[in-house]
């Protein structure tokens, strides 16, 4: 596999010390300035550390605030949202940005209760059936192409039109390896391995990787790893993560990863410190 070039991104949620959207947008303008290639969001309803702000809205404003950097939700579980509304609300973005939105996608977790606090289908079969189905009614809602679906969770009747001006790449964010989860991204424009209790090493991700091109990963097409974690220098405790190792097994995206129950100024800290310096 041909080594890209990594970019650099900030990953957070939107909620707790990051539940006010002028803070993000002020945190966003602030990763552009420090040399930052791309902002993302967490996608959810509720926490436990509220307040909590919706990251659609909240990214529409940092398309306006930024020129530059790259922005998106990572992940967006498409199986609690409507997919043409989906569809709609990333071309928006899209365009808005002048093509610097990226749809990162998953199947979600329940942990927060953002699907069963509010009656959705909460088991993994389902939404995962729901997802699959998802992403073909997004796609087809951004070809423009006259369409007519009638699946097993969605239907839908389009005429022809104008298609969406800009590619709107798509990742699969995963916190396994089935092959289910492969195929997803081998079809999609890129993969987040996310597991919950570990983070990637670069021997685990040589090895996703070439399971995504057994799974059909065809040819050299663009296609984007994104790993998160924590490599700043300007952290206060000591880091110990091989982002050398993980760009040479095929990462093209280095995710730091913001989390809501540090202090906002230390966070800030660490955009204002730039991406890290890769030795």
């Amino acid at each position: 596999m041909t080594k890209k070039s990594l970019r650099h991104g900030v990953y957070l949620p939107p909620f707790g010390p990051f539940g006010d959207p002028a803070v993000l947008v002020d945190l966003a303008v602030r990763a552009e300035a420090a040399g930052w290639d791309g902002v993302f969001l967490w996608d959810h309803l509720v926490t436990d550390a509220m307040p909590i702000v919706d990251p659609w809205t909240t990214l529409g404003a940092i398309a306006q605030a930024t020129e530059r950097i790259r922005l998106g939700t990572m992940v967006t579980p498409l199986a609690r949202r409507r997919p043409w509304v989906v569809a709609r609300h990333a071309g928006t973005l899209s365009r808005l940005s002048g093509g610097r939105f990226v749809l990162g996608t998953g199947l979600g977790s329940d942990e927060s209760g953002d699907f069963s606090r509010f009656g959705e289908p909460d088991d993994a079969r389902t939404r995962a059936s729901m997802y699959d189905e998802g992403l073909d009614v997004v796609r087809a809602m951004w070809s423009g192409e006259a369409t007519e679906h009638d699946g097993g969770h969605y239907r839908l009747r389009l005429a022809a039109t104008a298609p969406e001006p800009h590619p709107i790449p798509v990742w699969v964010g995963c916190s396994t390896t089935k092959p289910r989860v492969l195929r997803r991204a081998a079809a999609g424009d890129g993969i987040f391995p996310n597991p919950s209790d570990h983070r990637v090493t670069p021997a685990e991700l040589t090895g996703i990787l070439a399971a995504v091109h057994e799974t059909g990963l065809v040819g050299d097409r663009p296609f984007d790893v994104a790993v998160a974690g924590n490599a700043s220098h300007a952290w206060e405790e000591p880091i110990e993560v091989d982002v050398k190792g993980l760009h040479q097994a095929g990462m093209t995206w280095w995710m730091e990863s913001l989390i809501h129950f540090d202090p906002l100024d230390l966070s800030l800290k660490i955009v204002d410190a730039g991406p890290p310096q890769i030795p």
